[in-house]
């Protein structure tokens, strides 16, 4: 997945919200915010290896979201730029809440939802990481 760094030099590879906000430079506070660090992601949705909307991609030591994610489904579909579980305020430091949301999300899919998922997303709805 591609990304802009917002984080300092030699931050440890784990979830934002176990890394806090102290390690977010002053650009990538902006960056962040406005969603900008997103953009490259949109190379990773032209190439296929994305959707615009999903289940948000994790990172590989996540293993307790991942194991969760698996044993509901989840993984049968594109993670995503924005998801259902980002405009509800849940992130990755609920793994069980998480992964039962985006399997909620599996299921229900439409283009109608994913577009109303979209259209939120692009309004500001939803909340940013926790070191955001």
């Amino acid at each position: 997945m591609l990304k802009l760094r917002t984080m300092q030099i030699g931050t440890e590879a784990r979830a934002s919200h176990e890394i806090g906000p102290s390690r977010v430079t002053k650009i990538g506070r902006f960056l962040r915010k406005t969603k900008v660090d997103e953009l490259p992601q949109i190379l990773s949705v032209l190439r296929g290896d994305m959707s615009f909307v999903g289940p948000r991609p994790c990172l590989l030591v996540q293993t307790e979201l991942i194991e969760e994610r698996t044993k509901r489904g989840v993984y049968t579909v594109l993670p995503g730029i924005t998801g259902k579980a980002q405009l509800m305020g849940i992130d990755m430091s609920t793994p069980r809440l998480l992964a039962a949301t985006d399997a909620e999300y599996v299921t229900e899919r439409s283009m109608a939802g994913d577009l109303g998922i979209l259209l939120a997303t692009l309004l500001g709805q939803g909340s940013g990481d926790a070191a955001g």
